[in-house]
């Protein structure tokens, strides 16, 4: 064997072990010692949970599909009987007399969604910027399991607060019975509070902690970063969390069911009753019978059609601010 020595440095070149033998009994190294450990049980188990999550993924799509099916076969024949146009046109809604229209409780529903939201929108958001931006940790403890506790509630305690204890007041102060769009505003704002105010702040908390600290280091006040910086770069998030409390508040009954009056036409004031989309399903549903029901089945179409809309929109604008950033 020659010795063999680096020229720079005169010390000598180690030679490289050439014996197959010396190369098998040498460690293996550690990765693949690593893949040698997962055994065919492993492999096993990944595989059942994956079956597992797509078995309940499929579960989802196969509820809500049957669903719409169901509503769908059910309902349909009341828009080919009465035609689309005069079901969702028409003005009156008098089953036992034959008239489907329900373009009066779309009105209403519509309505009741836009004022609640109007109250109960810069509420929910004003109480995700003092929770993400402005509290302490201390208070933070307090204020959101309140808030979360909301959400908690039985909408039919919502709406025996309202009964007994809202409209009393309601009728005291403006007159009337208390029934009417003034009432059902202030109970379905709170209701939608807890789901505006906890996406909100998730996205308030998403923004990244660099655009507050490039805010302040501008010299920008707190307020001037909460109202020009993290409000805008959240938008997205929040206009997500608000479609969503407008699907919240389209789609409550039994609290609007108890302080609405339930009167068929169109209110010609906030201080009148009326009746929603939701709420004829419940008081017309229990006696109704032939067309009737089928009708109801209508109006349940319409509700599935509009829940639809407002997850659509929530997708595209996902979509929209994705590609944005």
């Amino acid at each position: 064997m020659s010795d063999s020595r680096d020229p720079r440095t005169g010390e000598p070149i180690p030679e490289m072990c050439a014996d197959p033998k010396s190369a098998e009994n040498s460690p293996r190294p550690p990765a693949r010692q690593a893949l040698m450990t997962i055994s065919k049980a492993t492999y096993f188990k990944e595989a059942a949970l994956k079956n597992l999550f797509l078995v309940c993924a499929c579960v989802a799509v196969a509820g809500v599909a049957l669903i719409f099916l169901f509503v769908g076969l059910e309902g349909w024949p009341i828009f080919a009987k009465v035609g689309v146009f005069n079901f969702l046109g028409g003005l009156k809604w008098y089953p036992t007399k034959q008239f489907f229209g329900i373009l009066t409780l779309i009105v209403n529903s519509m309505l009741a969604m836009i004022g609640a939201l109007a109250i109960g929108g810069p509420l929910a958001v004003g109480t995700a910027v003092f929770l993400s931006e402005v509290a302490s940790p201390r208070m933070r403890e307090i204020v959101r399991p309140a808030v979360e506790l909301l959400a908690g509630i039985p909408s039919v305690v919502y709406g025996f607060f309202g009964l007994v204890m809202l409209r009393p007041i309601v009728a005291h102060v403006f007159g009337g019975l208390g029934f009417g769009l003034f009432t059902v505003w202030l109970i379905l704002a709170v209701m939608i509070v807890p789901t505006i105010a906890t996406l909100t702040e998730d996205a308030l908390r998403s923004v990244p902690d660099g655009i507050r600290e490039a805010s302040y280091a501008m010299g920008a006040t707190k307020w001037q970063t909460i109202w020009r910086v993290l409000l805008p770069a959240a938008k997205i998030g929040i206009i997500d969390a608000i479609i969503l409390g407008m699907g919240r508040a389209i789609g409550e009954t039994m609290a609007v069911v108890m302080v609405a009056g339930n009167a068929r036409v169109i209110p010609d004031g906030i201080f009148k009753p009326f009746l929603t989309l939701t709420t004829v399903i419940v008081l017309d549903m229990p006696y109704a019978a032939g067309d009737h029901r089928t009708a109801l089945f209508g109006v349940a179409i319409v509700l599935f059609i509009i829940s639809m809309l407002f997850v659509a929109a929530i997708r595209v604008i996902s979509r929209f601010g994705k590609e944005m950033s």
